[in-house]
């Protein structure tokens, strides 16, 4: 299903929480408090690849619902989205939200280190296994993690995934545009050119060289 085209102002569809019950149960239920037409799905803690994406927007369709956005703070979600062509947005959340004063925050999960918040200018943020940035990187931060860097927002500071020698380390970005990429002992300037609206890029070894592409699904940190 092709994604629709963004636009201003949005009717929003929130879907209930993850465990409360399944999606395919909820959205013949919607046409009862939202007319049918164009919106916004807010995906609150849902956790989508692209085959499940797809079908939640293929029943969304079927009932008249034509979606503009998804708007999540999941990280696969984040990915299979943006790798379908859907605009995505982050959801408010208290803690991220620098711009009116929220406080940075890091937490671990496994071998994933999260940091919700922009790194700035002199930020540098290391992990010894994936690294995530809730946030954008800005020129003159940097983020090296052993294994994979992804970065939900704008990437346009350094990046070094890989960094024990790691050949198959990924970096993701919303909007790759770094100073630098660096991918276990291989380096590469970002892409000049604008990105593709919508769409996640990856930087990846393809052939012994660090070659940008659209980003490829699941998250798998």
């Amino acid at each position: 299903m092709k994604a629709a085209s963004p636009s201003q102002a949005q009717r929003v569809l929130i879907l209930p929480p993850h465990k409360s019950c399944h999606w395919n149960q909820w959205v013949p239920d919607q046409r009862e408090s939202l007319p049918v037409g164009s919106v916004d799905l807010d995906m609150g803690d849902w956790s989508m690849g692209c085959r499940e994406l797809t079908e939640l927007m293929e029943a969304l369709g079927r009932e008249g619902y034509t979606v503009q956005q998804i708007i999540t703070h999941c990280p696969k979600t984040q990915i299979g989205a943006a790798a379908l062509g859907f605009p995505t947005g982050l959801r408010p959340m208290a803690d991220t939200d620098e711009e009116t004063g929220g406080a940075q925050t890091d937490e671990r999960r496994g071998d994933l280190r999260i940091h919700r918040g922009t790194l700035r200018s002199g930020d540098h943020l290391s992990s010894e296994g994936h690294a995530l940035v809730i946030g954008d990187v800005n020129p003159g931060a940097s983020v090296t993690a052993q294994g994979n860097v992804y970065v939900w927002g704008r990437l346009r500071g350094r990046a070094h995934a890989g960094a024990a020698g790691n050949l198959s380390a990924r970096i993701i970005a919303l909007q790759l545009r770094p100073l630098q990429l660096r991918i276990a002992d291989l380096v590469a300037r970002g892409p000049e050119e604008p990105p593709m609206a919508g769409q996640a890029e990856q930087a990846c070894i393809r052939d012994g060289d660090i070659a940008i592409e659209p980003a490829r699904p699941p998250f798998t940190g």
